[in-house]
């Protein structure tokens, strides 16, 4: 029977779960998920996870912070003025705005406090520093 390897365009159900059992996504009650292995479309360890399995076949993996979205680093975390935001708008904890480095790449920040003199925005993918647990199920491969 075939088995996933690299450059194979698969699809999977997955659900994937914090340490506490919290869902933090699923594709249960949608399409399956489809991707190509081994191509760094997805985070390095869901694709190697993938690989050597057949159709029909359930795993259960836990990903470490760095084969998921890598370690916080407090240094994404930087203090903006409120004058460098557009006049009228005015910042709220948990906001979200996108901006580009200088190479083009987008980010996105996410407001963490606001005060009068200062805005605080992370730069951290929101799953930075966690570990995350996954179900998954191969559904198709090719």
């Amino acid at each position: 029977m075939k088995v996933v390897t690299p450059g194979d365009r698969i699809k999977l159900h997955y659900t994937g779960t914090f340490d506490d059992g919290e869902v933090f996504d699923s594709s249960r009650n949608a399409d399956p998920f489809e991707f190509e292995a081994g191509a760094g479309q997805v985070i390095p360890g869901f694709d190697k996870a993938v690989l050597g399995m057949q159709v029909g076949e359930t795993k259960k993996i836990r990903l470490e912070e760095d084969e998921a979205y890598g370690p916080y680093n407090e240094e994404m975390v930087i203090n903006a003025s409120p004058d460098q935001f557009e006049t009228g708008l005015t910042p709220e904890v948990g906001q979200q705005f996108q901006t580009q480095l200088e190479d083009g790449t987008p980010m996105i920040l996410t407001v963490k406090a606001v005060d009068e003199n200062a805005i605080v925005l992370d730069a951290n993918h929101p799953m930075a520093g966690k570990a995350l647990n996954f179900d998954l199920e191969l559904m198709a491969i090719g």
